[in-house]
């Protein structure tokens, strides 16, 4: 499938430079139109990949982002479209977390051409789905870089696809934002980038929160994925340190509906709690399977259940659930100073407004990748190692999903601040009051 935008925009549009989200600058500002990007796309069917491109015309001159290209040694000006690629789960397993994703930039790369592209240069996003298969998603990223030659790869949704896609970048020398949470993904990576928190950031709060509490012993149900892979190495790790151990674990798989066995094995352990670590749908029918075998144990999930689906798959078993997350999740009872508080205001209600449906944290972790490369193709230009640079250089960029800072030794840029606990109850979430 194949899905284009053509807009058409004068010269006198101001720089996106001025508008994209980076240190003391305006924050990204997106037009408020009645058509949505997506309600203005044609659509035909072409080959096995469903590939969605966002190409917007800019009818405006070039000028230099301030690098060079490998083909143009003297530091002339680059010119041409500047190719952003993003290989995101649109359908299978993950959909619940690439459909926002793919929502969110195909309305972001609209946006920044409407307002001229970067210094004059137009923006061409290619989507290709992988089918929330790790196979699908190292095929989506060699084809976008051996054909369709882009500068940058955002992506993929979930922990497997994006390691799979994480070798075929580096032979390339091609930088990549990946929007999924394990630390594998980027631990001594120098080309690969993250938005999410990192899983042991994450487990850091769980466990905190489990000895504030006094609890002892924890049983973990997890993703059979690459998501769930290394958790319990984790929690016993971290455990270790705050007098916690890891009685049990149980898996399951992606795809899963039915979670008798692992909960009635929770409900027979002498856990004091219970991880459950996983994305939805699955994740949320486990919730629902812990309430109808009546496991009475506190109940933490992962980052990975920040949606609505959570709570279409678990139904009233989700009340009482505590998770850590970004601050997406309860922004309306943050305070007005607090710095991410306009940003994730600006762009729930672009979201909204675009789709007719509120953002998820999924999405936000797209909308704070298209950012920090939009900043660092502004300051850097298309130039593989100048942009991976720039990429790791990122300070005090405010997002949806924290403040970001990127380091030789951190390429999430996040740390524990940037989460917050946040509690089920009828529907919603709350921030968590102990």
């Amino acid at each position: 499938m194949v899905r284009r935008t053509y807009l058409v925009t004068d010269c006198s549009v101001t720089n996106y430079r001025s508008l994209i989200v980076q240190p003391n600058k305006t924050q990204l500002n997106m037009p408020q139109t009645k058509e949505t990007p997506m309600k203005q796309s044609r659509i035909r069917f072409i080959a096995p990949l469903a590939v969605v491109t966002a190409l917007v015309l800019v009818g405006c001159s070039t000028s230099n982002l301030g690098g060079s290209t490998d083909s143009d040694p003297t530091g002339a000006a680059e010119t041409g479209p500047i190719k952003i690629g993003a290989v995101l789960d649109i359908t299978g397993g993950g959909a619940n977390l690439g459909v926002p994703q793919q929502n969110t930039l195909t309305m972001l790369a609209a946006a920044l051409n409407e307002n001229g592209g970067i210094d004059g240069r137009e923006v061409e996003l290619t989507i290709v789905d992988n089918q929330s298969t790790e196979d699908g998603a190292a095929k989506a990223a060699t084809k976008l870089i051996e054909s369709d030659d882009v500068d940058l790869i955002l992506g993929a949704s979930r922990t497997g696809p994006s390691l799979a896609m994480r070798s075929i970048a580096e032979a390339a020398e091609i930088p990549m934002i990946s929007l999924a949470a394990n630390a594998a993904i980027i631990t001594d990576s120098k080309w690969v980038f993250k938005t999410p928190q990192n899983d042991v950031v994450v487990l850091e709060t769980i466990l905190d929160d489990a000895e504030s509490k006094g609890y002892k012993k924890l049983a973990l149900v997890r993703d059979a994925s690459g998501f769930g892979e290394g958790v319990a190495d984790y929690i016993t790790d971290l455990g270790a340190d705050r007098g916690i151990t890891l009685e049990m674990t149980e898996s399951f798989e992606l795809t899963a509906t039915d979670f008798t066995p692992q909960m009635t094995n929770v409900r027979a352990s002498d856990a004091d709690a219970v991880i459950i670590w996983g994305i939805n749908p699955a994740a949320g029918l486990a919730q629902k399977a812990y309430g109808q075998l009546a496991v009475d144990k506190p109940v933490y999930q992962s980052h990975g259940v920040a949606s609505p689906a959570f709570f279409e798959a678990a139904g009233d078993a989700a009340d009482g659930v505590i998770i850590p997350n970004g601050r997406l999740l309860i922004a309306s009872e943050l305070d007005a100073a607090d710095p991410q508080r306009k940003v994730i205001d600006a762009f729930e209600a672009d979201y909204s407004a675009a789709y007719g449906t509120p953002a998820s944290s999924f999405a936000g972790y797209a909308y704070d990748a298209w950012n920090i490369a939009v900043n660092a193709l502004a300051e850097a230009g298309t130039d593989s190692e100048a942009l991976r640079d720039a990429i790791e250089g990122t300070t005090d960029l405010v997002g949806v999903s924290g403040v970001y800072n990127m380091t030789a030794d951190d390429h999430s840029g996040l740390d524990a601040s940037s989460l917050i606990l946040a509690e089920a109850q009828g529907g919603v979430w709350s921030l968590y009051k102990d």
